[in-house]
């Protein structure tokens, strides 16, 4: 079976209780900044910030940008001046920690039968952290010798969402190029790990001793593997037509698309790496034209109009026809995100009523304003992908140009 497993991290991977450890976390902080601010002062400051980079929902800001924005100027600090300090505390300071943690029976075996499955891994721990405080607890999990096998491992640093907010699951599969395979969320919290992701059609895994009714399945560690073996692989596929995975989708893709196009070089951004696909320029001037001619026009009309007829355009001409691929992939890009983000804003604020709005279209027949926009969002993952096997590509190319077979 070809599956991702999402990993939750503390009290799944690594047993420790958060009411013990992040009292002594903001203890340990403080005291190491005591020289450059006062400890209350700095505690009241960290958890307001904290509580305003959770509640983030903006695709084109990471929470680190949220927090620094929330944290810094109320310290009446810029960030420069503690920063140093702050990179000490977590290089050599936040290790003391350990001892208020323990391994998690049957985690380490969990985390080596899948490897040894070739099935993938991703770390899906809320990014409140810095990575490098993500990389000392993976360790202290008795994991540190798989640390560069996880495929993603979440930090405030480069994620734009925190749990329980749904966008962060599409976030993490969005950022590994959406794979076409199954996906399976392993947690142990019901209202951060099992219920958004479950809102948004992503099978679940609860660790716990006691059932809970609002997890359809669940157990400790050491049930996992024989549960996955158990299950058919279409139940492992997600379901991302309901409104909360649509939006989820469309919001991670703004979030996660600078980032992913930055990984290719500037002078490879027109490069074609196999036949018959686009360069990540032509991808991007196509989104935007989509997104602008296209996705924002009908949604309108769905929303303005009852029960309109949708035309079919075929949009993939335009791809030589606007010769995408002397445009500029950047501009391309920018104006991409800005519809996106108009394109959010309207599909926020409509009530189920208007999500369920009929539409006919000259392809897909008699549908809905709900299906429309889980088209989008389909849409947006063939291209995510896209992008992502282009890096592979060039990843690829440039290996076999320095190997000695590639001269």
């Amino acid at each position: 079976m070809t599956l991702t497993l999402l990993l939750d991290l503390d009290d799944t991977l690594l047993q420790n209780d958060m009411e013990t450890f992040i009292p002594a976390y903001l203890r340990a902080l403080s005291k190491h900044l005591a020289g450059k601010v006062s400890p209350d002062h700095l505690v009241k400051q960290l958890m307001r910030a904290t509580q305003i980079m959770i509640a983030n929902d903006r695709p084109d800001r990471t929470l680190k940008e949220v927090f620094d924005q929330a944290f810094y100027p109320a310290l009446g600090l810029e960030e420069s001046q503690v920063q140093q300090e702050i990179e000490d505390f977590y290089q050599n300071h936040f290790t003391q920690l350990q001892g208020l943690t323990r391994p998690m029976p049957g985690a380490v075996e969990l985390v080596k039968e899948a490897l040894q499955r070739n099935i993938d891994l991703i770390l899906a721990t809320n990014p409140l952290f810095p990575l490098l405080a993500n990389l000392h607890r993976l360790k202290w999990a008795g994991l540190g010798e798989v640390i560069p096998l996880f495929r993603i491992i979440a930090s405030y640093e480069t994620f734009h969402f925190a749990k329980p907010n749904p966008a962060f699951f599409t976030e993490l599969l969005a950022r590994d190029g959406w794979r076409e395979q199954g996906v399976l969320m392993v947690g142990n919290d019901l209202e951060m790990d099992i219920l958004p992701a479950r809102k948004i059609g992503i099978q679940t895994f609860f660790v716990s001793s006691v059932s809970h009714s609002s997890a359809s399945v669940g157990g400790d560690l050491s049930g996992v593997v024989a549960w996955i073996d158990q299950t058919p692989e279409e139940e492992m596929m997600p379901d991302f037509s309901s409104p909360e995975a649509i939006l989820a989708i469309l919001k991670s893709t703004a979030a996660v698309l600078p980032m992913l196009c930055k990984k290719l070089p500037g002078d490879q951004w027109n490069a074609r790496f196999a036949q018959n696909e686009w360069c990540q320029t032509e991808i991007l001037c196509h989104l935007r034209d989509v997104e602008v001619e296209v996705n924002l026009p009908r949604l309108r009309k769905a929303i303005e109009t009852p029960n309109p007829f949708i035309a079919g355009v075929d949009t993939d001409p335009w791809a030589e026809q606007r010769n995408y691929r002397q445009q500029s992939g950047e501009q391309a890009l920018r104006e991409f995100l800005q519809a996106r983000l108009e394109l959010i804003r309207i599909l926020q604020e409509l009530s189920p009523d208007i999500w369920a709005r009929k539409v006919r279209h000259a392809i897909f027949g008699p549908t809905s304003l709900q299906e429309l926009s889980g088209i989008i969002a389909a849409h947006d993952r063939i291209h995510i992908r896209q992008i992502v096997q282009n890096q592979e590509h060039s990843t690829r190319d440039w290996r076999a140009s320095i190997s000695p077979s590639g001269g």
